[in-house]
């Protein structure tokens, strides 16, 4: 048995009207002797808050650097991160912190870059399990969308030119975060749906594989009994107490994968996301629709889901893909061991070939 001795949250503050403890957090940081004491902040944002009221309420004071973000369609870059980086520390050298505000994306990306302003070269050179040199600088996030449990995880998964792979070590882990269901109430009812299913999947790829434990299952055994209640209960939908379930169901999902590990579905949606830039939330719902064979009772859970809430995912879409396409996906997917080794087993080589994950896709 490999036994785990990951890092967790430091600090984590929890409720409606929490994000206003920003400031207050913040102040003890800003002149830290043991920072970069440039006493400036790097604030990275989702531009969908551009115009918004979220904006004006980040305490940003004159030195700060607050940057907007636009994560749509694609997710975070190697690219991306080594340009922020060298674009910040170029200007005004490295920051006392940075602080996440968004989705998963943001919370990669601000997870990501505080690791490289204390280590040199490109990102790509730290693609995998604990290639990070050095520890990281303070690092605060906020999310504003439930599931990916990015807030909690110790990986910042970034796209690079040869590889969808994350930043994966302790030091990626969070230092603060601060966790206000009010900042998730004007999530569509779709990527509601769908950032809420990332956490479903998670507990159940978590649950269904040779990690599984004591500890993993006592935080997916709870997160999916809010999933059930926030997606299929008497009460389901959006509303303020189950934004508040959701919130709390990421983050114990994301713990859950931590000290397990995920599945068949997170592996096909790496190929998803690498190869035709799927959002990773709608890529995992795209191929755990058709993993039955899998994941029954939680397949069938999802399609209710989906017919409840009245979200309707495409059917036939590898009708238009080529042969190369998909053999790049299952290329991705394969090169993901610790998936397969959970899901399947040590043997999983004797059992799953690249045939095998390119027929998966084929079900898509």
């Amino acid at each position: 048995m490999i036994h785990k001795n990951f890092k967790n949250i430091d600090k984590v503050v929890f409720g409606r009207g929490s994000f206003d403890n920003m400031a207050g957090i913040l102040a003890e940081k800003r002149n830290d002797p043991a920072s970069s004491g440039t006493g400036f902040f790097l604030f990275v944002v989702d531009n969908y808050f551009a115009g918004k009221d979220l904006l004006k309420r980040i305490p940003a004071e004159a030195n700060d650097i607050v940057k907007l973000i636009d994560v749509d369609p694609h997710e975070p870059t190697t690219e991306q991160i080594d340009a922020l980086r060298d674009e910040v520390m170029n200007s005004k050298g490295i920051p006392a912190g940075v602080i996440g505000i968004g989705g998963g994306s943001i919370m990669d990306i601000a997870k990501a870059v505080s690791l490289m302003f204390t280590n040199e070269g490109s990102s790509t050179l730290y693609q995998g399990l604990n290639l990070i040199k050095n520890p990281g600088i303070y690092h605060l996030g906020v999310p504003t969308i439930s599931g990916t449990g990015a807030e909690v995880s110790m990986t910042a998964v970034l796209t690079g030119p040869e590889k969808k792979l994350g930043l994966k070590c302790d030091w990626t882990v969070f230092n603060q975060v601060i966790l206000d269901p009010e900042l998730i109430a004007s999530v569509p009812t779709d990527k509601w749906l769908y950032t809420g299913m990332d956490t479903y999947i998670h507990c159940i790829e978590s649950e269904n594989g040779t990690l599984n434990n004591a500890y993993s299952h006592a935080f997916a055994e709870q997160s999916l009994k809010l999933c059930r209640e926030i997606y299929l209960g008497d009460k389901a939908g959006q509303t303020p107490e189950n934004d508040d379930k959701l919130m709390v169901a990421s983050m114990m999902g994301g713990l859950s994968l931590t000290y397990s590990e995920v599945g068949v579905c997170h592996a096909l949606s790496y190929g998803l996301s690498k190869i035709l830039h799927e959002k990773h939330c709608y890529a995992n719902c795209l191929a755990f629709q058709h993993l039955e064979d899998y994941y029954g009772e939680g397949v069938r859970e999802l399609k209710q889901m989906l017919v409840q809430h009245n979200v309707e995912l495409p059917q036939g879409l590898s009708k238009n893909w080529s042969d190369e396409i998909i053999t790049a996906m299952a290329q991705v997917a394969y090169n993901l061991p610790h998936m397969w080794n959970h899901a399947i087993g040590p043997d999983w080589k004797e059992k799953i070939t690249l045939e095998t994950i390119k027929d998966l896709y084929k079900r898509l």
